[in-house]
């Protein structure tokens, strides 16, 4: 079962962590997704598979969200420039959605990695009933 609090609070780390990022491009995007990636498997607990799908969560909607945003910021561009504008954003917007997909591929691969790392490390996280153990949920 997907602990969506723990997805959505590894995406959050990794986006403010990325916005601080910029200072350094690449590195800085980089050690955001694997961070992010990491709470979030470190929340979900759980050991290796579990982690890895929670980082993995966590790093998918980093990209999709990011995509989102340069394809809104393209596409208000466009408006502004009328209907040649228009065609022009939307051409690019087929190479922008391919970008976003990659993107959103490797933020996923980065953050289920380190999530695995952070489910390993905390195998044993109890669930909200108190529970506690691997076999509870």
């Amino acid at each position: 079962m997907t602990n969506w609090r723990a997805v959505i609070v590894g995406f959050l780390v990794a986006t403010v962590l990325g916005l601080f990022g910029l200072a350094l491009p690449g590195l800085g995007q980089l050690a955001a997704g694997l961070i992010g990636g990491f709470v979030a498997g470190y929340m979900a607990g759980g050991g290796l598979g579990r982690g890895f799908w929670h980082g993995l969560l966590a790093g998918a909607l980093g990209g999709i969200v990011g995509g989102l945003l340069i394809a809104l910021v393209v596409g208000l561009a466009g408006w502004t420039l009328g209907p040649v504008g228009g065609a022009i954003s939307g051409a690019a917007g087929l190479g922008i959605l391919a970008v976003a997909v990659l993107v959103s591929l490797v933020m996923a691969i980065e953050s289920a990695i380190a999530g695995a790392i952070g489910g390993v490390l905390n195998p044993d996280r109890p669930d909200r009933t108190g529970r506690g153990g691997r076999n509870t949920y």
